[in-house]
């Protein structure tokens, strides 16, 4: 049942064995009209008496209280979300959620759920949020002898029901994968994987030297510039008032803060950071997509510590030229400010002149701090809570500048930096590799219960007896 052309959509009229016919989807069910009753999704309760089911992927979207808004009509009856192609069994009262939903009652002839996994069988193009009703009600529909469509629906089931038994064995996988990420994560920022470290190494320089040296040397630089500018204008300042115009870095209360490992120091975002590079957000309307044009990072291309350099949109370069003061050098750290607050990255050597939009804070940090372990600091259960406000006690739905820079690191002594990235980078990988195999088999999953379908509905035409989803009519008839 495969669409013949990407413009023009006419499938295939089914191959069917002796006995069964071939309906059109127009002759095989009605829409039931819900006579406007529509739930918008910001009206949704969490939960309720009457459960809202719109065209999401989750079976329910959310609950009503208002019993009025339940669609009349005999139960069951089979959803189909216009623009998401979902497709839903109903058998018990509930209420539809916003638009896009086609509510189908199956003609006589058809068996609820024998119609049901009938459609999730069909090949249903895809047009992105456009309307797809218009494409279900082209297809000519396989229907079997009642009895037949009982057995095909038992035999569906039993083989959905080990499918799902196996997936939900997947899913705990890699439910427990998360958790050891996040355990790996919290015993680096807490100095747990590198206690062995420590006490090989004892006369390491300790953080709070390093930091030291830090402040140091970022104010000598701006004094540096600040000196090769007034002379520039042909100014020569008679004392140092000048120097008094200096913006210390955002300090920390560290008074709250867990306790850290010996040689260890906390320090706020902005402390690690490079002088005449903020900690700063980027372009604010990058416009259409230019193929040749300066590339830009979005929230959706950040995962894992990593950019999905491949699926980066890019801008015109005189629209970036507005907002050079956010042009992305290799290193720097990206991290995002708006809805998914948190995810963080790196930038790479192939990104040098690109930019950000404005839900993404660049944050430069100083050559003398190591970037991965910065990224490993900023993914761990502590630094997200404080982000999110988990540590404030209120929620946050986005994170500004002053936030960013006062955003508290654990810092170690820079040996011990590389120590710890080297032991995470060893211990994620072989995490990568089994969520990658996990992920794997899920899809692999999915694919067989697409295949379980597509059999159940084209058998063979010449014979199609057990051990296949039909038994032979001829055997049926004489057991």
């Amino acid at each position: 049942m495969s669409g013949k052309s990407d413009d023009v959509f006419e499938p295939d009229r089914p191959v069917v064995p002796e006995g069964w016919d071939i309906v059109p989807f127009t002759q095989a069910a009605q829409v039931v009209s819900d006579q406007g009753k529509r739930i918008k999704q910001s009206a949704y309760l969490p939960s309720g008496k009457i459960p809202v089911i719109d065209q999401g992927q989750d079976y329910i979207g959310g609950y009503t209280d208002d019993e009025g808004m339940v669609i009349d009509g005999e139960l069951p009856v089979v959803l189909f979300g216009d623009h998401t192609r979902s497709i839903k069994y109903v058998d018990k009262p509930f209420a539809v959620g916003a638009e896009g939903v086609k509510v189908l009652k199956p003609m006589q002839g058809f068996e609820p759920k024998y119609f049901y996994y009938l459609l999730r069988s069909l090949r249903i193009p895809s047009r992105g949020y456009s309307r797809h009703f218009q494409f279900l009600k082209k297809f000519h529909l396989p229907r079997a002898p009642e009895d037949q469509q009982k057995h095909i629906v038992a035999e569906i089931e039993k083989q959905f029901s080990r499918l799902d038994e196996a997936v939900a064995s997947l899913k705990r996988v890699k439910a427990n994968l998360k958790r050891y990420k996040a355990a790996v994560l919290k015993a680096a920022v807490e100095g747990k994987l590198t206690e062995a470290w420590r006490k090989q190494h004892p006369d390491t320089e300790p953080a709070s030297e390093l930091l030291q040296r830090i402040l140091v040397e970022r104010r000598a630089k701006w004094e540096q510039a600040e000196l090769a500018k007034m002379q520039a204008m042909g100014k020569i300042p008679k004392d140092d008032t000048w120097k008094k115009k200096y913006s210390e870095p955002t300090n920390l209360d560290t008074t709250e803060l867990p306790e850290l490992p010996t040689g260890w120091a906390w320090a706020t975002l902005d402390m690690i950071g490079q002088e005449g590079r903020p900690i700063i957000y980027g372009i604010i309307k990058p416009g259409p997509h230019v193929p040749d044009g300066v590339p830009y990072v979005r929230v959706t291309e950040m995962k894992d510590g990593r950019i999905d350099v491949e699926g980066l949109r890019r801008t015109a370069p005189e629209r970036a030229a507005k907002f050079a003061r956010a042009t992305l050098q290799p290193g720097d750290i990206l991290i995002s400010k708006d809805g998914t607050i948190g995810r963080v990255a790196v930038v790479p050597p192939e990104l040098a002149g690109g930019n950000i939009t404005q839900h993404v804070m660049r944050a430069p940090v100083h050559e003398w701090v190591w970037r991965d372990f910065v990224v490993w600091a900023i993914r761990s259960d502590w630094c997200q809570r404080w982000l999110t406000g988990e540590t404030k006690g209120v929620a946050l739905r986005g994170v500004n500048v002053e936030d960013f820079r006062r955003l508290p690191i654990p810092i170690p002594p820079v040996a011990e930096q590389i120590s710890i990235d080297e032991e995470v980078e060893r211990c994620l990988s072989i995490t990568d590799e089994a969520e990658a195999q996990v992920n794997a088999n899920l899809q692999r999953a999915e694919r067989l219960r697409q295949s379980i379908l597509a059999t159940a509905f084209t058998p063979p035409v010449k014979e199609f007896a057990e051990p296949t989803l039909y038994a032979n009519r001829e055997q049926r008839a004489a057991s």
